[in-house]
């Protein structure tokens, strides 16, 4: 179901395991993985009851990964900031993967703070709040493309996926689908906190102005939802970090169009997987040009650059450079490309279900 960070974490570690890594994953129970998994849950933190203290769990999940400190040459968490008390505590580097938007008020203290954790971001944008953090490099997230089916023919709705919130506006989704005279399909979770922005933004429209509501929508039916649609909209307002439901529909061959925000430019290419507009007007334009994109090129454009392949590469290139000891901040500059594989031993610390 939802949960970006889990499938891309996911995808690093079955990718490690088939270059010929060990691999340690700490996550939860359910967790399906080529790895040795340590359960650190018996599932997913979102399936479980609400009233479960999930800061809790990660804290125990991150002593039991300190506690086997030594048996590891990297370890790689992704639990954010949760890690960064560690990292002069253990004797195996930690690399920590920035998964979340840095803009937010104490950002800039902490990272400051904590200057000695190596981190990649996910996006250059998303640095942009703190530029002067320990950043080794940037390392786009990446799919298994061969776990996406490719649809060759454009459908006759727009499609709208992810969550249901201010900073999404779904609701400028469904002003775009009115202008045009155009079915909206929305696919989307809703969290408590966002109930009453689905009850005044969405709920209005259902039934009676072509916006139809689907909710949440799991691996398979995500493929269809994407791959059925004439275009995905993408009309965010927040410094998205990255955005990985955009390469999900462009593996579809599902062109994006989006506002220009947060990491969209070096997500979208703009006029060959989708377009990266500046202003809603602009928006409307480029949706009534998308059927001219080439579908096969959309999937394929995406697959040079976010395949799960190319960002093992490129984590791979940042544990080397860990490991040798030669990195430095901002050795690695942007994104980063090809490395050779090693033979290490990675602890991944991941989150929810995977």
């Amino acid at each position: 179901m939802y949960g970006g960070t889990e499938r891309v974490v996911s995808v690093l570690t079955e990718e490690l395991v088939a270059r010929g890594h060990k691999v340690t994953l700490f996550a939860s129970g359910d967790s399906k993985t080529a790895a040795e998994l340590v359960p650190c849950s018996n599932q997913g933190l979102r399936l479980m009851d609400s009233n479960r203290d999930y800061l809790a769990l990660s804290i125990m999940e991150l002593d039991r990964v300190i506690r086997r400190q030594a048996d590891f040459d990297v370890i790689h968490n992704h639990l954010d900031f949760l890690a960064f008390p560690f990292v002069g505590l253990s004797s195996a580097p930690i690399l920590s993967t920035c998964h979340g938007r840095l803009d937010l008020p104490q950002a800039v203290e902490l990272y400051g703070y904590f200057n000695n954790a190596p981190l990649v971001s996910i996006s250059d944008d998303q640095r942009r709040p703190v530029p002067n953090a320990n950043w080794i490099g940037t390392v786009p997230n990446g799919i298994d493309f061969d776990a996406v089916e490719f649809h060759p023919n454009a459908g006759k709705y727009l499609a709208f996926l992810g969550r249901i919130s201010p900073e999404k506006r779904v609701d400028r989704a469904i002003e775009v689908a009115r202008e045009l005279d155009i079915p909206l399909k929305i696919a989307a979770k809703i969290d408590p906190v966002d109930q009453e922005y689905f009850e005044h933004a969405v709920r209005p429209y259902l039934n009676s102005h072509n916006v139809e509501f689907v909710g949440e929508v799991n691996e398979s039916e995500k493929n269809d939802f994407l791959g059925g649609a004439l275009a995905y909209l993408f009309p965010i307002d927040w410094p998205e970090p990255f955005g990985l439901t955009m390469i999900e529909s462009m593996a579809c061959g599902t062109p994006v169009v989006a506002l220009d925000s947060g990491s969209v430019p070096e997500v979208v290419d703009h006029g060959t997987t989708g377009f990266v507009c500046s202003s809603l007007r602009q928006f409307l334009d480029c949706v009534s040009e998308v059927e001219r994109l080439d579908r096969s090129e959309c999937r394929r454009h995406a697959q040079l650059r976010f395949s799960g392949e190319v960002m093992t590469d490129g984590y791979e290139k940042a544990y080397e450079s860990l490991l040798s000891g030669s990195w430095r901040k901002g050795s690695l500059g942007g994104s980063v490309g090809l490395a050779p594989a090693l033979q290490s031993d990675v602890s991944v610390t991941g989150r929810g279900d995977l």
